[in-house]
Parts: structure tokens; C-alpha cells; sequence
């Protein structure tokens, strides 16, 4: 049966697989083909099973497929999920799309200072910004919050202990865990209180000559209710500054805008933070702030010297398109202009009237009959938990579809230009939220195509 195995240069000129060549390149279609033939010989050695070619073929066109022409995609995102960790979290606004288009295509001031001539910092970029906008003394920015934890934490609090709230330990997603980034920062937990109630004498207690900070967690990702207690900040930064004990609060996911204003509940802001006396607040760039990936670290000029000064800083610094990305996201807070032009902002913003108004556009020029119902939509991200916005939402029942509501589910995902629904209560739903005003004629030619193909 080895002997039926054929050779490299026969798969080669198999007419299947000259027609990919036209796309690929000779070597890599030949490293593929040698790794699958090496499997089949494993598995004839091994279990005595026969070699069919035409399935070997069939097997590695759709190996090819999958690997090279599954690239990160533009997907439509119809859940009313805005801030969706799935789909990327945060999109970006046109005018940060725009510099970091400018950037990829030429050189830039990175790390060089146009003014002296000299070698630059790249964290000046947006250092100056970050520090007009929330009031702290100095700044450092890292690829995301768990690394700015982590960073911050190696660098404060090394061989030193970390008190917490037991309440505060959380996961913060992906399986990271507040409790594993401190130990894997070279630093020692320190639980204290209990999961639902916690004192400021309970951190007291704790503090010894071993102790390296206080960390304060925002639980942004869920909420506990009933009968809690957290200690108020105020009095944790009296107890930090009584002992002389830096004190840090993660915010997770971080807002300059006052949630408030949109009738949510409030949402510690970063430069509020900063009035209360913390000594370093740390951030997420990708959710509220509505930027790229990115862990931000703000708060007194000493400590960020230290922490700026760590190696490990160099290995988990911001990359030179998400800094550009991030900058001209700060300079829409600067400007005035953050809840008209970044997306996350503009959602949360929008107007009930306007949401109606595209779903029944929508309808209107959909093929298959749809319904248009009140709904919510939801914030998501590990932000603000338990949190909705009215909305008006395009519903499908499944009445309507000749397949099952499963399939047309999938057959939405896997068009051209994927759209993301979600089922709720045997209808296809379509969130205008999440839907950026320029999607709106390719989801409408996205579901009629679907409707088109179950049809026939």
C-alpha cells in the first residue's frame, strides 16, 4: 500500500492543483503536500488503512482552503453586542483608520524628535494627551490591561505582597485571573474581607513591612448584589497614604465619558479616579475608550518611572499602528468630538427615532417578510454588566424562513460579507445599534442573497 502512494511532482501536475498554483506559491503547496503525505504513510504503517486518491486530493484542496484563505474577515455585526469580544471589541473611527493607513504606507516620527533631531520616545505620543485628559502626572501605554497589571505589578511590587479584596479576584477573560498575573508577577496575594463584603480595617490588617501595594479591582464584568460591602475609595487612599503604600486601581475597561448621561449607571471614570488619589489607574484602550488593543497605565510620575524603566516594558509595548490608532482616538476626546466620531460612543448615543427609522429601511427592501419589535441592546465587553439601551430590532420568524432558523443562521454567517445575528425566541434578529451606517446596504443584499438561495 506505501507503494500506491504517489509522488510530489504527480500531485504537482494534477490539473486541481496547478489551477492553485495560480495563487500559491510552489514551495508552500509543497511543504503541504509532503505533511499530508507523511500522515498518510503514518496512518498505513500504523493502522494498514488504503490509500485513495481522489479523497487525498479532495482533502488537501479543502486543507489549502482552510489555511491560507481564512483570513480575518469584515463581518457585519447584527447582535446589538457593542462592545462584542468575539468581533474585535471596539471598531475604530474613520479618522484613526485613516492615520494608521497613513502610517503603514511611510515612515514616521515614532521614536525620532522632529524638534532636537535627536532619538524620540514613542510613549510621548500619546503620554502628553492621556495626561491633559485625566489629570494624572505621567503615562504609559502597553498592548493590553493584563499586561499593564502584570507590567506594574512586576515592577512595584516584586517579592513584595499585593492586597485585595476577595471580592476583587476575578477573572477578567480568556482564563486570565487577577490571582495568577500577581504570582506570575513575582508578588504575593494577599486576600482580604470576604466575596461580598469588605472593610477598610480589613486592608489595614493586612499591611506589614512585606506589603507592596493595595490593588483595587473594578469588577467591570459582573456584578454582585445583595448583601455587599466595598470599601469606599476615599478612605483606601488615606489608609495608602498613612502607610506609605502605593495604592492602584484596574478599571478594566476605562471611560473619560460619564456613562450617566445615557441613562446608565455609573461607571468609574479614569479622571475621576485621579481626583480620589490613586497613584496609578490602568485601562483597557479597546472597550469604553473606544480605541485599539491597548493596556494604559496613568497616575504619579515616580511610579511610571519605574515601571518605564522595567525590561519587561520593551516586550509588551504598544506596536507603532495601534499607538497611531490610539492617538487620533485621545484626540477625539481633546477636540470635543468623541461621542459623534467614535463608533463605541455614537452606538451607545444613538437616537431611538434613528434606530426605528434604519430597521424599517431595512424591511423595506428585504425580500423575505420581517417584523420590526422593541428590544435591547447591550454594552458587552466586560463592561458595565447588567446594562441595556433600548432599541428597535428587525426580527425574521421562523415562520418566514423554508429552511430551519438554524441554517439561515449559518447561511448569514458564511455569506460573502458575513453577517452576525443572534436567535432570540424563534426570530432571526438584526440590531441596527451595531450595524455601522455604511453596512447597511450590504446587510440588506447579504439576507436577500440567503433569502435567494433557500428559495430556489
Amino acid at each position: 500500500m506505501l507503494s500506491e502512494i504517489p509522488s510530489v511532482e504527480k500531485i504537482l501536475n494534477d490539473n486541481r492543483i496547478v489551477d492553485l498554483l495560480e495563487n500559491y506559491s510552489r514551495d508552500s503547496l509543497v511543504k503541504l503536500i509532503r505533511l499530508e503525505l507523511g500522515i498518510i504513510r503514518q496512518n498505513i504503517i500504523e493502522s494498514n488503512l488504503e490509500f485513495n486518491y481522489e479523497l487525498f486530493i479532495d482533502r488537501l484542496i479543502n486543507k489549502i482552503n482552510n489555511l491560507w484563505l481564512n483570513e480575518i474577515k469584515h463581518v457585519i455585526n447584527a447582535t446589538g453586542v457593542i462592545l462584542h469580544t468575539n468581533l474585535g471589541r471596539a471598531p475604530l473611527s474613520a479618522d484613526s483608520i485613516d492615520s494608521v493607513k497613513d502610517i503603514s504606507l511611510s515612515y514616521s516620527d515614532l521614536e525620532f524628535s522632529i524638534k532636537s533631531a535627536r532619538r524620540g520616545s514613542r510613549q510621548e505620543i500619546v503620554s502628553e494627551i492621556l495626561c491633559n485628559l485625566t489629570g494624572a502626572e505621567s503615562a504609559f501605554v502597553v498592548n493590553n490591561n493584563a499586561s499593564a497589571v502584570f507590567l506594574t505589578i512586576l515592577a512595584l511590587c516584586q517579592n513584595k505582597e499585593v492586597i485585595v479584596s476577595r471580592g476583587e479576584a476575578v477573572e477578567i477573560g480568556g482564563g486570565f485571573r487577577i490571582p495568577d498575573i500577581i504570582n506570575n508577577s513575582l508578588a504575593n496575594l494577599v486576600e482580604v474581607g470576604t466575596t461580598n463584603k469588605t472593610y477598610v480595617r480589613d486592608y489595614e490588617a493586612a499591611i506589614n513591612e512585606q506589603s507592596g501595594c493595595i490593588l483595587i479591582v473594578h469588577t467591570s464584568n459582573f456584578k454582585i448584589s445583595g448583601f455587599t460591602h466595598s470599601a469606599d475609595i476615599s478612605d483606601l487612599v488615606k489608609l495608602s497614604n498613612l502607610k506609605n503604600l502605593p495604592i492602584i486601581q484596574d478599571l478594566g475597561s476605562g471611560t473619560l465619558i460619564d456613562t450617566r448621561d445615557f441613562k446608565l449607571d455609573y461607571e468609574p471614570t479614569i479622571q475621576d479616579s485621579i481626583k480620589l488619589g490613586m497613584d496609578l489607574v490602568l485601562f483597557s484602550g479597546d472597550k469604553l475608550l473606544g480605541g485599539p488593543q491597548a493596556g494604559i497605565i496613568v497616575g504619579k510620575k515616580k511610579y511610571i518611572d519605574l515601571i518605564k524603566q522595567h525590561p519587561i516594558a520593551r516586550a509588551i509595548r504598544i506596536d507603532k499602528l495601534n499607538l497611531t490608532a490610539l492617538s487620533s482616538t485621545l484626540l477625539h476626546y481633546i477636540k470635543g468630538e468623541a461621542i459623534s466620531k467614535i463608533p463605541v460612543w455614537k452606538m451607545i448615543s444613538a437616537d431611538l427615532n434613528t434606530l426605528k427609522s434604519r430597521a424599517l429601511a431595512w424591511q423595506r427592501n428585504l425580500k423575505i417578510n420581517s417584523e420590526i419589535i422593541e428590544g435591547q441592546s447591550t454594552i458587552g465587553g466586560g463592561s458595565l454588566p447588567g446594562q441595556i439601551l433600548p432599541t428597535y430590532l428587525l426580527a425574521i420568524p421562523a415562520s418566514n424562513i423554508n429552511c430551519g432558523i438554524n441554517e439561515f443562521f449559518n447561511h448569514l454567517l458564511k455569506n460573502s460579507f458575513p453577517i452576525v445575528s443572534r436567535i432570540e425566541k424563534d426570530n432571526i434578529i438584526l440590531d441596527p445599534r451595531t450595524v455601522l451606517d455604511s453596512e447597511d446596504n450590504k446587510l440588506i443584499e447579504g439576507v436577500n442573497s440567503v433569502y435567494d438561495k433557500i428559495s430556489q
